[in-house]
């Protein structure tokens, strides 16, 4: 329940689902595409396909090496991965464990000296760049977690917030994030040397507002639907954000990624690359690293598998034009087997 649960009703989690089927395909054929190159860059690191592991806070439910065991996997894979603030273990250990490009997912809990000694250690440490969550003004009510009286915030090991950073009282509170503004992004930029992405951007405003401040990269996400309740989902969400940045600055989205045809509907619209989430956790829950790692074999399979009947040989390729309305419930009949 707690990697399939949404916010209160759950309609934003299958929105995220259902606005993918209704982006159908307008593939070009003859096109001499041979094997796709699916390769790409964020934020100057290189990737072998457009897909990066998710933050996820509470990683260590679903694999008791965590973020290390993700980082592993994204090393083998040749992508990178999201190591949060309340993850584990320590930022260090995940990065003496792995060569893949490692991203700091950030929650503010304190105040200005408490970040600045934080983003330091995360610059020592060798990290890629420093992700803001800005979606999280307040913990979302995700009844499922209620239900069953599940909690990992307030059980979890929080290696990232000792070892002389202090740990401010509001980090059990459920409203930590609510302060944080616009211009605590642009004095973030002015203290470090990393990049720095915005996490949980739902509107065109909000990506202008980001790159103003300094963003370098722009991530697309409504928090997988476990935040505010009712929003659109991030895919409807993505062209109106492409077009407020242009080329100023990547992006990034996640939210409802379950197939190699979803991934490439979202580089086709704009996207850089996109983050799975919930995939990633079942797939650690299942089989260890190696079903995550099968998890990733399976949907670079299917990225490649669609950009050749698409007619795109590398991700360059990949346009608006190759996609086109559709009715999501068109051959909802068909017998399940089939």
């Amino acid at each position: 329940d707690y990697s399939c649960g949404g916010a209160e009703s759950e309609t934003t989690l299958r929105r995220n689902r259902t606005a993918f089927a209704e982006i159908g395909f307008r593939p070009r054929v003859l096109r001499g595409v041979g094997t796709p190159d699916t390769s790409t860059s964020v934020l100057g690191q290189a990737l072998a396909m457009p897909v990066l592991l998710a933050p996820v806070g509470s990683i260590a439910t679903f694999h008791p090496d965590g973020a290390l065991a993700c980082a592993r996997v994204a090393t083998a894979a040749g992508t990178g991965t999201f190591v949060g603030t309340l993850s584990h273990p320590a930022v260090e250990e995940v990065r003496a464990g792995s060569t893949a490009p490692l991203f700091f997912q950030l929650y503010v809990y304190g105040d200005r000296s408490w970040l600045a000694a934080l983003v330091a250690r995360v610059e020592r440490a060798g990290y890629a760049a420093i992700c803001v969550t800005a979606d999280v003004a307040a913990y979302g009510r995700r009844e499922r977690d209620l239900h069953n009286r599940y909690f990992p915030r307030q059980s979890a090991e929080r290696p990232n917030l000792g070892d002389g950073v202090h740990v401010p009282d509001t980090v059990n509170r459920d409203d930590y994030n609510a302060a944080l503004t616009w211009e605590d992004v642009a004095w973030l930029r002015s203290v470090t040397r990393l990049p720095i992405m915005i996490k949980g951007i739902m509107t065109g405003e909000d990506a202008t507002l980001a790159v103003q401040a300094g963003a370098d990269l722009v991530y697309v996400s409504n928090h997988g639907g476990r935040q505010l309740d009712h929003l659109p989902s991030t895919v409807e969400i993505l062209p109106e954000v492409c077009g407020a940045v242009g080329d100023r600055a990547q992006i990034v989205l996640d939210g409802g990624i379950m197939r190699g045809t979803d991934v490439v509907k979202c580089l086709a619209l704009g996207a850089t690359a996109v983050s799975i989430g919930k995939l990633m956790t079942w797939g650690l829950a299942a089989g260890g690293e190696d079903g995550l790692r099968r998890t990733l074999e399976l949907l670079h399979t299917e990225i490649r598998t669609t950009m050749a009947n698409l007619g795109a040989a590398t991700v360059a390729d990949l346009h608006p034009g190759m996609l086109r309305p559709v009715s999501a419930t068109a051959g909802s009949a068909w017998p399940a087997d089939l």
